[in-house]
């Protein structure tokens, strides 16, 4: 399995979300939310919700691609969260929240190009997501980690992260993991 391992980092608005979302598929091996692409290193929360660091909340998620291909896990992200709107997602507005895949190397890079130009015609409006080698990655704190699972009845992971989890049970069961499956 090992030899099968890639790693993608990716931001699709609220880092809580996405990897909510992505965790439940079968072949994810890991999945860690952080800030990428900003300007000082070791940023904070708070730095990052200001907006001007520079950095998008992103989830890097390592997978198994002799289970769940790159292309695979790249159409289940775009279509859980508004690849069309510009620094936002929902409610939430800002830098920090725009869309983006940010590639480890140039077959990624490739592919998801391949990815992006298939999915134009899905949508009404332009893709707007940025493709961007991945530079300054920083793991989130703590507390971000793994957070709908630890907070599923609070009212932001009922009302915006819930609907996402459903969306993703009926538009991909067939890639759900087991343990997803008896959830």
């Amino acid at each position: 399995m090992e030899n099968n391992l890639e790693v993608v980092t990716l931001g699709g608005g609220c880092f809580w979300c996405t990897e909510a979302v992505l965790q439940r598929l079968k072949g994810v091996v890991k999945i860690e939310s952080g800030y990428a692409n900003g300007l000082t290193p070791n940023p904070s929360y708070e730095m990052v919700c200001s907006g001007i660091s520079g950095y998008v909340e992103v989830v890097q998620v390592t997978f198994d691609s002799s289970i769940l291909s790159y292309k695979d896990l790249l159409n289940v992200f775009m279509t859980s969260h508004d690849p069309t709107s510009l620094n936002r997602q929902g409610a939430d507005a800002g830098t920090q929240y725009r869309s983006g895949i940010y590639y480890h190397n140039l077959e990624q890079k490739h592919a998801t190009e391949e990815v992006l130009a298939a999915l134009a015609s899905v949508y009404s409006k332009p893709i707007v997501t940025e493709l961007k080698p991945l530079s300054n990655y920083f793991p989130a704190e703590v507390s971000h980690q793994n957070y709908y699972n630890q907070n599923q009845y609070a009212g932001y992971c009922m009302a915006v992260i819930e609907p996402k989890v459903s969306k993703l049970r009926a538009q991909y069961a067939t890639m759900l993991s087991k343990e997803a499956l008896e959830e």
